[in-house]
């Protein structure tokens, strides 16, 4: 039992610290197209951590910024569920959280938290590293804005918020669903809806939904292989999947022809949207043989370098944890002791109900319930 919580643990961190990782592989790279990587970086482009165009090495973006505010948000839930006895809130725990990401977009510094307002509580917002925009896309900024928060039951359905939008930041938040414990379908689902918050074209939803079943099933034990086939079940039986399911099964494919290159990772999009973003991670996961192999394919190609680099890390860590993460990279990584942090609180609340012995998770002023 102790083994199996220490990997778990282990899982948990390799999956948050994973994902800021390709996040910061990808940052100074993002926007330039394959031609320009080599040229700026030789033939094989980026091996490496390198600075971005401030000069700046290591730098997370909003990609991490977000996935650590939806793993808070979780944390609250939960909290609010044992705490108080109320559950099936998530979605809206998860609108708070973002919420709270998008002071960090509109203020220089933490704001002083506003009388009654308890959305402005707990200890992520207080984190000066978070107030920095890093390319945040638009549907992100509007979608949280417009303060719409999806039903928790009944069909999933094209949302009222940017219904047009599929873009690719939804699925790069939404790795924590899939650390909860709770089962890969239930995640499936809570990822989609949640999705929705901000993204309201079905496919945004499904490719999240099916992101996070990917990593809840690698929490549980599987192979690389296998998380991405049983999430593909799961996606199957869903109403719109086709594009989704399309994306992943040329994906698979893909990786099974032999030796990786850029020039397949582009053969499947650039990124910019859900299921492309999708694709190329498990691609990159799927067709190497390390973990520094997998994120150097992953970033080095024309389109959402970060996206699909922090995409492919999540996948990375949750599949070996944070001990198969190059320390030196790691080192070079933005808030990676917050993001450490947060992980372990985590791993802690959904393990206990608590993060520090004795006392409960929602009487704490770190993660007070939403």
């Amino acid at each position: 039992m102790w083994r199996e919580t220490a990997v778990r643990r282990a899982r948990v961190r390799g999956c948050l610290l994973g994902g800021a990782i390709g996040d910061a592989l990808g940052n100074p790279v993002e926007f330039l197209s394959l031609d320009a990587i080599r040229r700026a970086h030789g033939e094989r482009g980026v091996t490496g951590m390198v600075p971005d165009a401030d000069g700046v090495t290591g730098r997370i973006t909003d990609d991490t910024q977000m996935t650590l505010f939806t793993a808070e948000g979780l944390i609250r839930a939960h909290a609010r569920a044992i705490g108080k006895g109320i559950g099936g809130g998530e979605t809206a725990c998860l609108h708070h959280a973002y919420r709270r990401w998008l002071d960090t977009q509109n203020h220089p510094s933490p704001p002083a938290r506003g009388g009654s307002d308890h959305v402005r509580t707990g200890w992520l917002r207080t984190q000066p590293l978070l107030y920095a925009r890093r390319a945040p896309g638009n549907a992100c900024l509007t979608g949280v804005a417009a303060g719409h928060v999806p039903s928790p039951h009944g069909p999933l359905e094209t949302g009222p918020v940017n219904p047009h939008s599929k873009g690719c930041g939804t699925v790069m938040r939404s790795a924590p669903f899939g650390l909860t414990g709770m089962p890969a379908d239930q995640a499936f689902d809570l990822a989609a809806r949640c999705a929705q918050i901000t993204h309201g074209h079905p496919t945004a939803a499904l490719a999240s939904g099916a992101f996070a079943a990917s990593v809840a099933h690698l929490l549980d034990g599987d192979s690389g292989h296998g998380a991405v086939l049983r999430a593909m079940e799961l996606l199957r039986r869903r109403p719109g999947h086709e594009e989704t399911t399309a994306a992943l099964r040329a994906a698979v494919d893909l990786a099974a022809e032999g030796r990786p290159s850029a020039e397949k990772v582009e053969s499947l999009g650039a990124g910019w949207v859900a299921e492309e973003a999708l694709a190329i991670a498990v691609y990159c996961l799927l067709a190497t043989a390390s973990v520094e192999e997998a994120l150097l394919l992953s970033v080095n190609h024309s389109g959402d370098s970060d996206s699909t680099g922090s995409l492919c890390g999540n996948l990375l860590g949750a599949l070996f944890g944070d001990v198969r993460l190059p320390p030196e990279w790691l080192l070079l990584t933005e808030g990676r002791t917050m993001i450490a942090e947060l992980a372990d609180d985590f791993s802690l609340q959904f393990e206990y109900g608590e993060i520090r012995p004795g006392v409960p998770v929602h009487s704490n002023e770190r993660y007070p319930g939403c």
